[in-house]
């Protein structure tokens, strides 16, 4: 499985972002799909989560209500709609996905500022 992950950008505090994260290869596969992020100086932590099983979605608890993850079948794309951005979202932010192995794609800068 390849992700190219997209759509990172600039923003003020308040505004929204929304990423992208296009999937090719064995897809079929694919139990979870998620996104990650890595702050400066910080480890990497889970965002939010999805089941392709189910459908159930899964939020780190200080971006409930405010990021939305969804994924579109028919194109083979994730997305993260990031809407109220805080300063404390700066980050990396890493789609990901998990076959029996897990999938990193290449990482997206959104930086929030104050």
């Amino acid at each position: 499985v390849q992700l190219q992950a997209s759509g990172g950008g600039l923003v003020q505090a308040g505004g929204s972002l929304r990423l992208s994260c296009a999937a090719s290869g064995t897809i079929f596969d694919i139990r979870q799909m998620g996104w990650f992020r890595q702050a400066p100086g910080k480890q990497r932590e889970v965002v939010a989560t999805l089941n392709t099983r189910g459908g159930n979605t899964n939020y780190t608890e200080s971006v409930k209500g405010r990021f939305t993850i969804s994924r579109d079948i028919a194109d083979n794309r994730m997305y993260l709609q990031m809407n109220s951005l805080k300063p404390e979202d700066t980050a990396v932010y890493y789609c990901w996905c998990y076959t029996g192995q897990n999938y990193w794609g290449q990482g997206t800068q959104v930086t929030v500022s104050s």
